[in-house]
C-alpha cells in the first residue's frame, strides 16, 4: 500500500469510527455509569470485533455475507431488535439508581462486543474499506501489516474518547436529574439506530 493510499484509508477510517453510532452511544452510556477505567473492557470488546471483521474481510467472508440477501437481512433485523431492546431498557430504568457494583468487566466486554458485531453498519464499513483500498494485485497478507495497526489504533483513540466523554458527564450528572435525562437520551439514540437499521434498504452505498 502506497503512502497516498494509506493516507486515504486512514482518513476514511477516522470518519468511519468517529461518526456517532451504537458503539459510541454504548461507550458514552457505560462510561457515564462506570467511569473511564472500568469501561475500558467495552473498548476491548469493540477492538475484538474490529480484529475479527478485519480478518474475515481479508478472507472474503464478509463479502459473502453481504452478497446473501437473507443473511444480511437476518443480521440487520437481529441488530435492530437488540438495539431497540437496549434503548427501551435504558429509558425504563433511567430513574433508578445505577448499581455499578453488579457490573463486571466481563459483562461490559461482551455487551460491547455484541453491539459491535450485530451492527450491519460494520459489514458495510469493512466491505467499503476492502473494496476501495485493498490492491487485488498485492498479497492480502502484506497489506494487512498496514491496515490492521492503522484501523485498530484509530478505533482505540475514537472509542476511548467517547468513553472519556461519558465518564466526564457521569462525574457531573451521576445520581442527578441530568443523569436520568441523559440516560433517556442515550436510550432514544439506541432506538433510533435500531429503527434505522431495521427499515434501511440494506444496500451498501
Amino acid at each position: 500500500m502506497s503512502f497516498e493510499a494509506w493516507t486515504i484509508f486512514a482518513l476514511f477510517w477516522v470518519v468511519f469510527v468517529t461518526t456517532p453510532g451504537p458503539n459510541a452511544v454504548n461507550c458514552i452510556q457505560t462510561g457515564m455509569q462506570l467511569g473511564f477505567l472500568r469501561t475500558l473492557p467495552a473498548v476491548a470488546g469493540i477492538l475484538t470485533q474490529a480484529t475479527l471483521f478485519l480478518t474475515l474481510s481479508a478472507l472474503g467472508v464478509t463479502a459473502l455475507i453481504a452478497a446473501s440477501p437473507s443473511a444480511f437481512q437476518a443480521m440487520k433485523f437481529l441488530g435492530a431488535a437488540f438495539l431497540i431492546y437496549l434503548g427501551l431498557r435504558s429509558i425504563l430504568t433511567a430513574h433508578k439508581p445505577i448499581k455499578t457494583e453488579r457490573q463486571t468487566g466481563k459483562s461490559t466486554y461482551w455487551r460491547a462486543f455484541a453491539i459491535a458485531t450485530i451492527n450491519p453498519k460494520s459489514v458495510a464499513g469493512y466491505l467499503a474499506a476492502f473494496s476501495q483500498f485493498v490492491d487485488p494485485t498485492t498479497p492480502i497478507a502484506e497489506q494487512m501489516w498496514v491496515i490492521f495497526p492503522t484501523a485498530l489504533t484509530l478505533t482505540t483513540l475514537s472509542y476511548c474518547g467517547y468513553t472519556a466523554l461519558g465518564a466526564g458527564l457521569g462525574k457531573l450528572a451521576l445520581g442527578a436529574v441530568m443523569g436520568a435525562w441523559f440516560r433517556r437520551i442515550m436510550g432514544i439514540c439506541f432506538i433510533i439506530y435500531g429503527i434505522a437499521l431495521g427499515t434501511s434498504s440494506g444496500r451498501l452505498t
